[in-house]
Formats: structure tokens, C-alpha cells, sequence
């Protein structure tokens, strides 16, 4: 039998022992951060909240919540650039990072060298449910920066015995070349950037991606891999299983899909608390069936916490258990999108991830498309732009018509359809913004 890494014990744990080792870490984290960080303290004093006053599993709701403006708001001051989040000394913080910044202003995260130890072992959670393993080449094609990206992915393979191979500074062909010249077998990215590579190799370097020896990826960043269709165009693309896991700057790598690959994501309960708050009522959801946002906290990460941070990450309970034996939580399909992201569109609900559900089911379309959305005097106008695939140009009037009547029958929306060159779309290497909601500008 083989001997995991570490020890199993709470993958595997009972879950209503579990519970009572998570009610305890929450306790642990809010005490520390009124003691440690004046904002914490003002902002739990300003709710009347002292951290005795958290007892039970109830009591986890009087917690007020955090989130990205109150993060920022929390970094004004002394110390630089943390300010008064910051619960430990300046001189213990060990790595920076921040986030994209994609929603404006970023966030600067501290972590002590304990704080980033954990994010590591997070991330060993995650590679070694999906097969990662001292005989692993790990191939990192991502640009290494201040933004986290794959960063604790790095070490964690290294921590598993894996060889790493850090690909940073090449280009797109050059890392294909390197994969091909190493063999390496695993390796790492979001959905979008990897179908770009695929492409690449195709189409620019005469190398079909499926010769290579990659066995494995893992994807981070975007939605994509638990979007089935982008999921079948990847592991199509490369000959290899895909799996998805979801994490961020300010909370850590809360989740990930296991080897068996049962649709969805395991909660890493050990390490975090996940709760699902309905965006309208507030009201906490605890059984199968419901969308809502979540509301996360981490455990054991010390120097600049994360406690009930609204992450704005629309998600849903599954309710069948998972046949690899873990009792950990599942979140069905993944992160489904973002409650800022799905919007009303002419009356009716539309979420980003629907439209790539049906546009990557069309082969005869290339991996990249944008859709942006309108305010024209009283009408509302949704666009989107595809590229056909090479080949496919004398069947374009078939596949639009094809391609509406799904985006209606999935969406319940028309769309204005615009055929592009191939090739002429942007083209993304960390997070994609495909979808833009001009109404929001003007």
C-alpha cells in the first residue's frame, strides 16, 4: 500500500469530529485577530462582539464578515503596506503577494514563514489527491511575480519529492519546446492559457500536444475546468486528465478535485471553514440544492488573517459523498461564477460560465471568444464574438444557427453573433476576461 505524504487522519475524519476541531480553530483565529490587529479589534467592537462571546456553532454568524473594500481599507496606516491588519510583527513577515487587481486597487498579503509553509501543505492536499508524485517532472509554464498564481504549487511539488521545472520567462512556443525536450509529465495553468498552448504546439510548432508525455494538469484561475465541456476540450487537447481547484490571494487553496473526478471540489475542511450565504436573504445554506456566495475562513494563517471574507464565489453544496473514502465536502461543479459577475440581462439571470458551457461544446469554433453586454437608449444587447476553426469557414452559416439556438435553450437570451478571423481575439495567460458588462461603465 502506498504511504500517503502526511497523515490522512482528517480527510478521513468524522464529520461531526471534524466539526468540533473547526469550531475550535474559528475560535482561535477570531481571538487572535482581536488581539493582534487594531482593525479586527474595531471592527468586532463596533458589532458589540468580544471573542468569548463565540461558543457554538450559532455564534460563527455574529462574526461580522470581511471583505475586498474592507481589506483595503484595513491596509491604510502604519505598518507599510499592511497596516492595520497586519497581527504580527513586520520584521516576521517573510513573502509578499497581491492580488490581480483585476477588481480594482489590489490587496497586499503578508505571510510569515509559518503562514507560507501552510499555503504549501494546502497545495501538497491538492496534488497528492490528484496523483502527483516523487516521480513526477513538473512543468510551471506561468510568469512568476507578485500575483500568487502557482507560487505555493511550486514548493508543494517540490515538498512531494517532485522535479520542478519553472518556466517563467519563456514564451509560449519555448515552453511547449521545454516539455517536449524534458518530458516532463505534469504540469500547471488556467484553462485559458493551456488551450493557447495546445494551439501553439499545433498550429505554430507542427507538435500535437496528446505526443507529449503530460499526464496530468491541474487548473487554477478561472472556472473552466469544472465547466464540462472545457474540462473535454482540454483533456482532448492534451491526452490527459484535467483537474480543477480554486483558491485566492487572501484566503489560501481552499479546494480541490480528487482522482476520482466527481464533479466536483473537495472543501479542505481541516484547513478552512466554507459556509454558503443566500445572496438575497442572507440566510446561511446548509443543504444540497441552493446557489449561493461563500463565506470562508481560514485557519492557521497568522500574520494577516482571513475570517468570514465574503468572497463574492457563487457555489453550491453536492450532496453525494465522493467514492475516494475522503469525508470532506464537496462543492458541486466547482466555483460557478462570481456574484458580482452574474447580472440581469433583458429580465432574465445570465451567468458568464452558461455561455462557455455551450460555446466550448462547439468543436467547429476555436477556444477563444468575448461577450460583452449594452445599454442601447431603452435596449439591452449582448454580443458575442467567436472565431470558426481552421476548416470549418463554409459551414459557418450552419454553425451560428446551431450555436443561437443553444445560447437561447441554455440562456434564455439572443444574442448578436460576430464571426472573427481566427487568431484575432485576445488571447490570456492568467485570468481571461471574456465577459464585459458595458452598462456598468457608462
Amino acid at each position: 500500500m502506498e504511504t500517503p505524504y502526511w497523515n490522512p487522519y482528517l480527510e478521513t475524519l468524522d464529520p461531526e469530529a471534524l466539526k468540533e476541531i473547526q469550531l475550535k480553530k474559528f475560535q482561535n483565529m477570531v481571538s487572535w485577530a482581536f488581539e493582534r490587529s487594531p482593525y479586527y479589534r474595531k471592527v468586532y467592537q463596533k458589532a458589540g462582539l468580544e471573542p468569548q462571546d463565540i461558543k457554538t456553532w450559532e455564534d460563527v454568524s455574529k462574526v461580522p464578515k470581511m471583505d475586498k473594500a474592507r481589506l483595503k481599507e484595513g491596509q491604510e496606516g502604519d505598518p507599510f503596506p499592511y497596516g492595520r491588519l497586519l497581527c504580527q510583527p513586520l520584521e516576521e513577515v517573510a513573502e509578499f503577494r497581491q492580488t490581480s487587481g483585476t477588481t480594482g486597487k489590489p490587496v497586499y498579503q503578508a505571510d510569515s514563514w509559518a503562514d507560507w509553509e501552510w499555503w504549501s501543505e494546502s497545495w501538497c492536499y491538492i496534488l497528492w489527491s490528484q496523483g502527483y508524485r516523487a516521480t513526477d517532472r513538473v512543468f510551471f509554464p506561468f510568469g512568476y511575480n507578485v500575483f500568487v498564481a502557482f507560487w505555493a504549487a511550486h514548493y508543494a511539488a517540490e515538498k512531494l519529492g517532485c522535479e520542478v521545472v519553472p518556466g517563467g520567462v519563456l514564451d509560449t512556443a519555448s515552453r511547449v519546446l521545454k516539455i517536449q525536450e524534458l518530458q516532463a509529465t505534469a504540469m500547471m495553468g488556467t484553462p485559458t492559457y493551456l488551450l493557447n498552448m495546445a494551439d501553439v504546439a499545433r498550429n505554430r510548432l507542427g507538435i500535437d500536444p496528446q505526443t507529449l508525455p503530460i499526464s496530468r494538469i491541474t487548473c487554477a484561475g478561472e472556472p473552466g475546468a469544472s465547466i464540462p465541456t472545457t474540462k473535454k476540450r482540454l483533456e482532448d487537447a492534451w491526452g490527459a486528465k484535467v483537474y480543477d481547484h480554486a483558491g485566492a490571494t487572501e484566503i489560501g487553496a481552499w479546494s480541490y478535485e480528487c482522482s476520482e473526478q466527481p464533479g466536483g471540489l473537495h472543501v479542505n475542511e481541516g484547513l478552512f471553514l466554507v459556509e454558503i450565504e443566500d445572496v438575497d436573504t442572507g440566510a446561511m445554506i446548509t443543504e444540497p440544492g441552493k446557489k449561493g456566495k461563500m463565506i470562508i475562513t481560514a485557519f492557521d494563517r497568522f500574520a494577516q488573517p482571513c475570517i468570514r471574507f465574503d468572497s463574492k464565489d457563487i457555489i453550491e453544496w453536492q450532496g453525494e459523498s465522493c467514492s475516494c473514502g475522503r469525508t470532506y465536502r464537496l462543492i458541486k461543479g466547482g466555483v460557478q461564477g462570481r456574484a458580482d459577475d452574474i447580472t440581469k440581462v433583458k429580465g432574465v439571470l445570465l451567468s458568464p460560465s452558461a455561455i462557455e458551457e455551450v460555446v466550448r461544446g462547439f468543436s467547429e469554433l476555436s477556444d477563444e471568444y468575448e461577450v460583452t453586454v449594452e445599454r442601447i437608449g431603452d435596449n439591452e444587447k449582448i454580443t458575442l464574438k467567436v472565431e470558426l476553426a481552421s476548416g470549418t469557414e463554409s459551414k459557418e452559416k450552419e454553425i451560428l444557427a446551431r450555436l443561437s439556438n443553444a445560447l437561447r435553450l441554455n440562456t434564455n437570451l439572443g444574442y448578436i453573433i460576430e464571426v472573427h478571423p481566427l487568431g484575432s481575439l485576445p488571447r490570456y495567460e492568467v485570468k481571461a476576461r471574456r465577459f464585459k458588462d458595458l452598462r456598468k461603465i457608462h
